[in-house]
């Protein structure tokens, strides 16, 4: 077998560890979300501590975007440490933008969007999706991390093609939502 050959295997299967514990992190991030937007009293609703974080969320998710389709447009240029550069840049600013939305909420709760008319379906649509998407998103991201970083590129391209419009899709409209809330505060 020549080297060539060898570096285009791939193993058998991915370990059942590795797939449970990113099925655990997902379902439980998801999970704790839930509860914290749902079930958890805020503990400042006046939102007068750490007022800038919705602010912060919208940036930090602009930036994640911003490095998704650097990433994107690296890739397909065939320039791989760019491309794996900006993914983990986009990776660092998501992780980010999730500590800072699980601060928000704890701290001031959701948020009620006060546009009438037209407005509102739309954004209640964008809303649903942006929040079913997230979900999807995470695992999708954990497994794509997962097959780039132990050298498994044909996997990682396969499952790369769903999580980067997904993980893009994500990043962008909660720059979206923010600005529909802002605008309709």
């Amino acid at each position: 077998m020549s080297p060539a050959t060898s570096i285009q295997e791939e193993p058998a299967r991915t370990p059942i560890t590795v797939v449970a514990a990113i099925i655990a992190i997902s379902a439980a991030a998801s999970l704790f979300l839930c509860w914290l937007v749902f079930v958890h009293p805020p503990s400042d609703a006046a939102g007068t501590r750490l007022a800038f974080l919705p602010a912060v969320n919208a940036a930090l998710n602009a930036l994640s975007t911003a490095a998704l389709i650097v990433g994107y447009v690296h890739v397909r240029a065939m320039r791989i440490a760019r491309h794996r550069a900006a993914m983990f840049t986009a990776f660092v600013f998501s992780t980010a933008f999730l500590a800072s939305y699980v601060t928000n909420h704890a701290l001031h709760g959701d948020t009620l969007f006060h546009g009438q008319g037209f407005v509102r379906p739309f954004y209640f649509a964008l809303l649903i999706s942006h929040i079913a998407l997230s979900v999807l998103a995470l695992p999708l991201v954990l497994i794509t991390f997962f097959f780039s970083l132990t050298g498994r590129f044909p996997a990682h391209r396969r499952i790369a093609r769903f999580t980067f419009p997904i993980w893009l899709y994500v990043s962008a409209t909660g720059v979206v939502v923010y600005g529909m809330l802002a605008a309709y505060r």
